[in-house]
């Protein structure tokens, strides 16, 4: 009883990853390959069909799959990325009154960049 809840419970929430995700594609806010990747190991923990259905996805896979096995990131990936984080934490460190707060956001949006920029690329083809 309590394997078939645990199932569920990731299956639901590897569902509301996906759908976040997706909008998060349209939606610049939204970090979508961190929502997706949350989304595959939900999956993998609750429907292998599911988990294959998303690794071989003819747009989502080939950027997971990348990811999941050699932490490459094209680098346009890399530059969107960060080219929608940093107008986002500007605009909320503006909006947010408390200094302390606006420092906290701007160190997580700099520990962020430095591991989006960590990330490997692919080699030119």
């Amino acid at each position: 009883m309590q394997r078939a809840l645990k199932k569920y419970l990731f299956l639901s929430l590897g569902t509301l990853t996906l759908g976040l995700g997706v909008v998060g594609i349209f939606i610049p806010v939204l970090p979508t390959t961190p929502l997706l990747l949350v989304t595959a190991l939900c999956y993998l923990r609750s429907s292998t069909a599911l988990y294959n259905w998303l690794i071989n996805h003819k747009l989502l896979g080939r950027y997971l799959r990348a990811y999941l096995e050699q932490r490459i990131v094209p680098r346009r990936v890399k530059m969107a990325a960060l080219g929608t984080l940093w107008p986002s934490l500007l605009l909320s460190m503006f909006l947010i009154p408390l200094f302390p707060v606006r420092l906290l956001v701007a160190l997580i949006g700099l520990a962020v960049s430095a591991y989006i920029l960590r990330l490997r690329e692919e080699a030119a083809a």
